[in-house]
């Protein structure tokens, strides 16, 4: 089966994602420099009470040769702005590759699953922010933190141009680069001491600004089709086929797509003329299928694998589907039950 993204890098500890492991270690053992403010299991300093709320973590690594390590394929709880400062870094998004230069700002939302390094991590400077706006979903309404200064026509029109477009990846602009440089010094001009939160949010805001018109100049076509629920369902779908030994309800199906039961049993009988359950079903016979065919897993191993709770009711469906018993399907593929043994001599 295809290794799984985790659905996010979560802030919770509880549920942490390693995602940043190797970060935390290479700074552990002297091999980069890490200086960050960060939430949850977010590697970093963590940040005193209340301050800043919603950012999740700021900071920045500064690799003076290339490393061993590199960050795995993963989602953050919330957008995430980089900028390389100095190197090349590989950056992978949604499977495709966009490698950094000096000078590039990215830009990802939580639905986007994204690696850096690519294996690994060349010597580079790279700032980073992750602003939790309160999505996990594409439709889902962004709510931007209390403390942001920016008018609400400045944060309609930020928001519609990161909702409506998703390029990861833009050519940065000079003023960019000097307001992460001067939160990256706040930051290390901090450590061990109180947070200078109203400096870090005079930054933050003042980053925000030169992002919206650096995009404001690009003007990237908008795309409305990007923020509707039908893309939020189409996209769990798409997660779905690999994920199938998971014990999914419709309940827990809609829940992981952002919408209530009724509105995604209606998309999803929209993009495959099915109904939820039914359509994981389909889904689960359709990998039976290609087990019973191209492997000598057992039937057990092969319900457990496509997630029916037992060889019985596994059988039970897929007879009800294909007119066929799954024994009987695997000696029609011509693939033997289990491997011959060799007469002894």
């Amino acid at each position: 089966m295809k290794a799984r993204t985790p659905i996010f890098h979560e802030a919770d500890t509880t549920h942490r994602a390693d995602t940043c492991d190797p970060l935390v270690t290479a700074a552990a053992i002297g091999e980069v420099k890490l200086v960050a403010l960060a939430r949850g299991a977010y590697p970093g300093d963590p940040f005193p009470g209340k301050v800043l709320p919603q950012v999740s973590s700021i900071g920045y690594w500064d690799a003076l040769h290339d490393q061993t390590w590199g960050l795995a394929e993963h989602r953050n709880e919330g957008v995430e702005i980089t900028y390389l400062d100095n190197g090349h870094l590989g950056f992978v998004v949604d499977g495709h590759s966009h490698p950094l230069g000096p000078g590039h700002l990215t830009i990802t939302r939580p639905w986007q699953p994204h690696c850096v390094g690519s294996p690994h991590v060349s010597a580079s400077r790279l700032y980073w922010l992750i602003l939790d706006v309160g999505v996990r979903q594409p439709h889902q309404a962004w709510t931007w933190p209390p403390w942001l200064v920016l008018s609400r026509q400045d944060l309609n029109d930020l928001t519609s141009l990161l909702r409506e477009n998703e390029h990861p990846v833009w050519p940065g602009t000079p003023e960019i680069g000097r307001c992460f440089a001067a939160l990256g010094h706040l930051l290390e001009s901090a450590r061990g001491g109180p947070a200078p939160a109203s400096r870090l949010a005079l930054g933050i805001n003042e980053l925000l600004v030169c992002v919206l018109e650096l995009l404001r100049t690009h003007n990237p076509p908008r795309h409305i089709s990007l923020t509707l629920g039908e893309r939020s369902v189409a996209m769990f779908l798409e997660r779905l086929q690999h994920e199938l030994d998971e014990p999914w309800t419709l309940d827990v199906m809609a829940a992981q797509a952002g919408l209530k039961r009724t509105r995604f049993a209606h998309h999803c009988r929209k993009l495959t003329n099915l109904a939820p359950l039914a359509y994981l079903q389909h889904l689960r016979v359709a990998m039976a299928k290609r087990l019973l065919t191209d492997s000598r897993q057992t039937i057990t191993a092969i319900a457990l694998d496509c997630g029916f709770a037992s060889s019985a009711y596994f059988s039970s469906v897929f007879r009800a589907c294909t007119g066929c018993s799954p024994r009987g399907w695997r000696a029609l593929s011509g693939l033997d039950p289990a491997p011959r043994k060799r007469p002894r001599s």
